[in-house]
């Protein structure tokens, strides 16, 4: 019995220790002029749903729930954006080359078709991310307008 309450203890201690490390915030307060929304036009509904279902993990604009105050939630947190920003950041989009934007684009194309963004585990505790099938039209007949503009860009 003792030894259970020595490692409870020591178990305890080491969550209320874990909350003091700091995790630097995916918050960048000033709209870039690198922002997808800055270098094309996006309708105000699909720029609402990439916003609602996207942004949080794919730009420099998280929304952090009350939880992420929370480790290891908070580190969780900041390595999955991490990792999503380093695949497509919104934020930056205009500093990709062409070619690389085509492919970022049909890339979110492939995943709203496949259902595979916003990812499930994102879906479970954010609900109103799930694209609902008006939205994905939306989303993707706007990607695919860019995309031809791209297209002639290239050709050039």
């Amino acid at each position: 019995m003792r030894l259970v309450k020595v490692v409870l203890a020591m178990i305890i201690m080491l969550v209320i220790s874990i909350q003091f490390i700091p995790v630097i915030r995916n918050q960048d307060s000033r709209l870039r002029n690198t922002a997808i929304n800055k270098i094309y036009p996006v309708p105000l509904r699909v720029q609402a749903i990439l916003k609602n279902s996207c942004y949080d993990c794919h730009s420099d604009y998280t929304r952090y729930p009350w939880y992420a105050n929370l480790q290891p939630v908070s580190g969780w947190m900041a390595s999955h954006i991490n990792k999503g920003k380093k695949e497509l950041n919104f934020s930056d989009f205009g500093s990709y080359s062409v070619r690389r934007q085509q492919s970022k684009l049909k890339a979110v194309i492939n995943s709203i078709q496949d259902e595979t963004m916003p990812i499930a585990s994102y879906t479970l505790i954010h609900r109103e991310a799930k694209l609902a099938e008006n939205d994905k039209k939306l989303v993707i007949n706007w990607i695919e307008k860019t995309k031809d503009s791209l297209s002639l860009i290239k050709e050039k």
